[in-house]
């Protein structure tokens, strides 16, 4: 039986859909329940730590994997059961899968070539002349994979999977091969990339900072759900739990009791016996009085000052805590502090900010202020 997919859809009908969608292999769980839009030339990037579903999702969406429950949906039709060469879809996989045995050219053309029927060879060669000025690889047509860095063998997998224009392109953890200064490289290009063509972009990672960088929206997973989805600054500035929070950058967590509750903030009793008044997290009717919660506050909120005077003065909360450690990471300082009552905790000090003044020692005693809008209240769910 031969599928055939629809024409393309109104624009402003999602690219790709997942209703309900569960996968399971025998008693295993990988997807539950997944409910979620890509929407037309959207950067999405799914997150998480290794067995949170991401790659399983991903799989689904290029048809390589079935959902056992659910629909997914490709431009509004349903394409359960339709095989992956059915689908106006691509993938770039972790180790590109390219071909030793051709050249550059046909490497980057081998998917045209393999269409029914065949496009001209005129055309086919008109096709790989703008995609390889596309990823900058003009020169590049007879040289063999084994002589290309592996910045240049990305975009000649980004370029094969390019030149069938398809609907949707789809990352599997792409950039993890390659070392940090390239890997940053090679983000800034994807997301030019992604803006020149016009293509709907869904990547896998497990590097939040790649996430977070390159994506219009990200979704969070874990044990094959979807924890949360929205722009990088709603994770990173209103995670829903302590798990979004602490997968989103870095935090520190203080455990604490609800104490009361107003209408904009909450009064949390930390485990210390330390008082703080917070910001609620995005659902603030999980929140009562007695109710068991993590304060988090991001380690750049916190102010460090070797005069008290020098903090502001509308802080929740001051204190005085012994530097641990030191780590130097050139625009910025990072800091292990230690407060009596508080315990061990991060600060990052900016580098302006020691510019004028030496950097904090190590055993020195330091004065740390945060302000409300620093401290956010969240459940562990």
């Amino acid at each position: 039986m031969k599928h055939k997919l629809a024409t393309p859809s109104a624009s402003d009908t999602p690219v790709v859909s997942f209703s309900g969608v569960w996968k399971r292999y025998g008693v295993i769980v990988a997807a539950r329940d997944l409910n979620f839009s890509v929407q037309p030339g959207e950067f999405l990037s799914l997150l998480g730590p290794s067995g949170c579903g991401k790659t399983t999702s991903l799989r689904m969406m290029a048809g390589f994997d079935q959902p056992s429950e659910g629909e997914v949906y490709l431009e509004g039709e349903r394409v359960n059961g339709v095989p992956a060469y059915r689908r106006p879809v691509n993938m770039v996989f972790q180790h590109y899968a390219l071909f030793p045995h051709l050249d550059i050219s046909d490497n980057i053309a081998y998917g045209l070539r393999q269409r029914s029927p065949r496009p001209s060879g005129e055309y086919i060669e008109k096709r790989i002349a703008e995609i390889l000025q596309l990823v900058r690889l003009e020169g590049f047509e007879q040289r063999r994979i084994w002589e290309l860095s592996g910045g240049q063998q990305q975009r000649v997998a980004l370029a094969r999977a390019l030149i069938n224009q398809p609907k949707v392109l789809l990352l599997d953890e792409p950039l993890a091969a390659l070392d940090r200064k390239l890997r940053r490289e090679m983000q800034i290009e994807l997301q030019n990339l992604q803006r020149n063509v016009g293509i709907t972009f869904v990547l896998v990672t497990h590097d939040q900072e790649e996430a977070l960088s390159m994506s219009d929206r990200v979704c969070i997973m874990r044990d094959g759900e979807i924890v949360q989805i929205g722009s990088p600054l709603d994770l990173y500035d209103r995670p829903k739990n302590k798990y979004v929070a602490d997968f989103v950058g870095k935090s520190n967590f203080f455990e604490g009791h609800v104490k009361q509750v107003n209408a904009s903030y909450i009064d949390v009793q930390l485990d210390c016996g330390v008082t703080i008044s917070t910001v609620p997290s995005v659902e603030m009717d999980q929140h009562h009085a007695g109710s068991r919660v993590s304060v988090s506050v991001r380690p750049e909120q916190l102010i460090l000052a070797r005069d008290e005077k020098q903090l502001p003065e509308d802080c929740v909360i001051k204190l005085k805590a012994r530097v641990l450690n030191r780590i130097f990471l050139g625009e910025h300082t990072e800091y292990l502090l230690r407060d009596e009552s508080l315990g061990e905790f991060l600060a990052l000090s900016p580098r302006q900010n020691e510019v004028s003044e030496s950097p904090f020692e190590t055993s020195e005693i330091v004065h740390v202020a945060w302000g409300r809008e620093a401290s956010l209240v969240l459940g562990d769910d």
